[in-house]
């Protein structure tokens, strides 16, 4: 308490010079209406006082205070408040915290002010009588030498000390009252966990697609590496043709890991400067920032050195994920050109993990099928002697999800874009290996 005192009292006399302009409007006001002349620097009126609070909380509820008054309560009060998230505009909510902390501040910190002003100097003044050593008039009463300047004195250092105590008090008060009245409003730490909510899913999606892409190049360049040295002696340009695979899918999967670093990198960037913003609503939004997210959600991919877009692969792009996975695979695909947007790059990670899996467990030629079904779109991959270690999954993706021997990562993946468009998914061993089905709504349930 002793150690911020002198900071907390320096917080209301802060109050109390804000009160200042309104006060003096009030006391020109007063005296106009009154219609007699009005001193600007005369001592404050109780009833301007009560008068100009009303005006002080309505302004309170348009000014742009909240900054100051945070900064005002976290660097002199010493109170913890918890940084307001950035808004685009003021609730009424806030408005309403904001101008009830305003008006409390000046109010208390403009008697804290008028006393610190009238107190100190009467101290001063009543404990220098004893050393004048005459009679001296003090309130109207005149004060004569001897003890009964030394029982004023006494009555400069009670008041003085009322004074430090009065000061203290309505200091802890206004520490106390600050974290609730300027903190968030229910309503922005709704909205800031909602932010928090998409951010995860964002990583979490990234995280996915890191799996999906990486995951598919590692099988590929196995098999591929494995095929290029069991034929290098005799049928060299089937071994080239294996390396050059080899080569073309080791360089899209650096690129993905290089892309899903970057956005990383530049999410924890955006949250450490969210983190230092002391005004959640003011100036300062990365123009830019917003505009990289908002183009990750609509199904781009930034490439971190030039700064272009390129869009996800989608089933446009399945025959070059067939052909580039090294494998026998029989495809029976259908017109797919009616399927929406985030349906088809959803169907294509499912597809692009399932065939990595197939390739991973399989042991002959992988059979792929695509086609859209009434309103949903059907999807199947099975590969014969699967050595797939897991029971079948139930419809609606309720598989232990164990399938690829390691922790369950490539069915759970599967599983969860299935469940986030509302599908089916079935995979499991049947009578010829292992087979991932599964159904797609094209369009959202009413």
């Amino acid at each position: 308490m002793r150690r911020n005192l002198p900071r907390r009292w320096a917080c209301l006399i802060l109050g109390g010079a804000l009160l200042m302009p309104y006060m003096m409007a009030g006391v020109l006001v007063a005296g106009l209406w009154r219609g007699v002349s009005s001193d600007l620097l005369m001592p404050i009126q109780v009833g301007v006082f009560v008068a100009v609070l009303p005006v002080v909380a309505v302004t309170g509820l348009f000014l742009p205070v909240r900054a100051l008054e945070v900064n005002a309560a976290q660097g002199l009060l010493g109170a913890r408040v918890e940084t307001p998230p950035r808004q685009a505009r003021r609730s009424w909510q806030e408005r309403r915290r904001t101008a009830a902390w305003f008006t409390l501040h000046l109010a208390v910190g403009g008697v804290v002010s008028g006393f610190t002003l009238a107190v100190v100097p009467f101290t001063v003044f009543t404990m220098a009588l004893p050393f004048i050593g005459e009679p001296m008039p003090v309130l109207g009463v005149t004060a004569e030498p001897g003890w009964p300047s030394l029982l004023w004195a006494a009555a400069g250092v009670g008041a003085l000390a009322l004074l430090v105590a009065g000061a203290a008090g309505a200091g802890a008060l206004l520490a106390a009252l600050a974290p609730p009245l300027l903190g968030p409003t229910p309503a922005e730490r709704l909205a800031a966990a909602e932010d928090h909510a998409r951010t995860l899913a964002e990583r979490n999606r990234l995280a996915r697609e890191l799996h999906d892409s990486v995951g598919h190049a590692l099988s590929v360049v196995t098999l591929q590496a494995a095929a290029a040295g069991r034929v290098l002696d005799r049928d060299p340009a089937t071994a080239r043709t294996a390396l050059a695979a080899i080569e073309q899918s080791a360089r899209a999967a650096l690129e993905d890991l290089d892309h899903v670093l970057g956005v990383l990198r530049e999410d924890a960037r955006t949250d450490t400067r969210e983190n230092g913003r002391a005004d959640g609503h003011e100036d300062g939004r990365d123009d830019a920032g917003e505009g990289r997210r908002e183009g990750r959600r609509e199904g781009h991919q930034e490439d971190g050195e030039e700064g272009r877009r390129a869009p996800q692969a989608t089933l446009a792009d399945l025959a070059a994920l067939v052909a580039g996975s090294g494998a026998e695979v029989r495809q029976d695909v259908g017109d797919l050109s009616g399927v929406p947007a985030v349906v088809s790059r959803e169907a294509y990670r499912i597809l692009q993990e399932a065939l990595t899996n197939a390739i991973r467990h399989g042991g002959g030629t992988v059979r792929l099928a695509a086609a859209v079904q009434g309103g949903d779109l059907r999807l199947e991959v099975s590969n014969p002697g699967g050595r797939h270690d897991g029971r079948r999954a139930g419809s609606h993706g309720r598989g232990d999800g164990r399938g690829d021997g390691r922790g369950g990562r490539g069915v759970a993946g599967m599983r969860e874009r299935v469940r986030l468009l509302r599908g089916d998914l079935r995979a499991g061993p049947d009578e010829d290996g292992w087979t991932v089905s599964v159904r797609l709504p094209l369009r959202p349930s009413p």
